[in-house]
């Protein structure tokens, strides 16, 4: 059996991010992926926006997160973000949970750019009740997932086992005994841990069930993103707050802009422990304890994005053309808490002290570094 300082359950960027950290401090890495190749599910099926705190004017303390560790992100990153658009935020003139003058207190207590613009050819105020320019950018979630994967091949001191799921969990002593087989010919193997971080994100639950700790109190939801191209917005980013609204916005690097919908980029919603759905019974391969990607799933649902496109033209004059591309659809998952000032805190927790095990609920991707502040060796 072969014996590791580390198992870190979850191929995302904060899975990887972890066993990279690790590895680089000398300690021995598995990190276990339950699909064919890493970073294929949240990681990529996003708005990548790079958060400056913005986003959440009903929850400082994730406002505060997100600017608190965009400086390094954006240095260790910086050949993949876009910093070359314009990003605005808006506040709608119907139904928003935020009034422009909260804004600006917001945005004037936690110390970010919110400059009122009153004319712009682009936007329809008649529609929007306040317009501002903002400080955010976007990275590209394709070529961070591909440098990632770089560094990953290059770090002797990580072992990546794919399509690898775990059957079987025991404590020895001071150790983990885990029991694992591969998807496609059934082959089990046994390893040993010292330490083990579940960042499985919606499969968190399952995970930790497996090692005998406690929930997380979570939501799931079946969530789509668009991807559309305009003329004149190639170099502009929308987002309105703060409610049933939306935001579209440069895709990294790639020439798209990413279209997302508060009433309509969720599909389904699950409140169970683990992500149940009913289009699981037309996927047998989809369970709630061992989900599929739903980008390549017969029975995901079908695309919003006519009722996106519509919300957001609302926001634009008649100038602003927007033709639809594609979409792709992913779970992603929320801690209950949260649902009323939809915030989104980086949680990292100890729930086993003797062996040790680590459970990470991540928010943004700025908060990859958090796990630096917890994690014991």
């Amino acid at each position: 059996m072969k014996t590791y300082d580390f198992v870190i359950i979850g191929g995302g960027i904060f899975g990887i991010y972890a066993a990279l950290y690790l590895a680089r401090k000398g300690q021995k890495v598995c990190l276990i992926e339950k699909e064919k190749e890493l970073l294929k599910k949240a990681s990529i099926v996003n708005q990548a926006r790079l958060h400056s705190g913005y986003h959440y004017p009903r929850s400082v303390a994730t406002a505060r997160m997100s600017d608190d560790n965009k400086a390094r992100f954006t240095a260790d990153h910086k050949d993949f973000i876009n910093f070359s658009f314009k990003k605005f935020y808006a506040i709608d003139r119907f139904g928003s949970f935020t009034d422009h003058l909260q804004f600006e207190r917001f945005c004037d207590y936690i110390q970010i750019k919110c400059d009122r613009i009153n004319k712009h050819p682009y936007f329809n105020f008649h529609r929007l009740e306040a317009l501002y320019e903002t400080t955010e950018y976007t990275f590209d979630p394709i070529l961070i997932a591909d440098y990632y994967r770089q560094q990953l091949l290059a770090e002797k001191n990580i072992d990546v086992r794919y399509f690898t799921k775990i059957k079987a969990v025991e404590a020895l002593s001071n150790t983990w005994s885990i029991n694992t087989q591969q998807v496609d010919n059934q082959d089990n193997q046994t390893i040993l841990a010292t330490q083990v971080l579940n960042a499985t994100y919606s499969g968190s639950n399952a995970i930790n069930h497996l090692f005998g700790q406690k929930p997380i109190q979570l939501m799931h939801e079946i969530s789509e993103m668009a991807f559309v191209t305009s003329p004149q917005l190639q170099n502009i980013g929308l987002t309105v707050m703060d409610g049933q609204f939306g935001s579209i916005m440069p895709y990294g690097h790639s020439g798209l802009l990413s279209l997302s919908s508060v009433a309509y980029t969720h599909h389904k919603v699950s409140y169970e422990e683990m992500p149940t759905f009913d289009c699981q019974t037309k996927n047998k391969a989809c369970t709630p304890d061992f989900t599929s990607i739903c980008n390549a799933c017969p029975a995901k649902p079908i695309s919003n994005y006519r009722k996106m496109l519509s919300q957001i033209k609302h926001y634009f004059s008649d100038q602003v053309a927007l033709r639809y591309l594609t979409s792709m659809f992913t779970i992603k998952s929320k801690l209950k808490a949260n649902f009323i000032d939809d915030g989104r805190p980086t949680e990292i927790s100890i729930l086993n002290d003797q062996p040790r095990f680590y459970c990470i609920f991540a928010g943004k991707i700025n908060s990859i570094y958090e796990i630096e502040k917890v994690v014991e060796f």
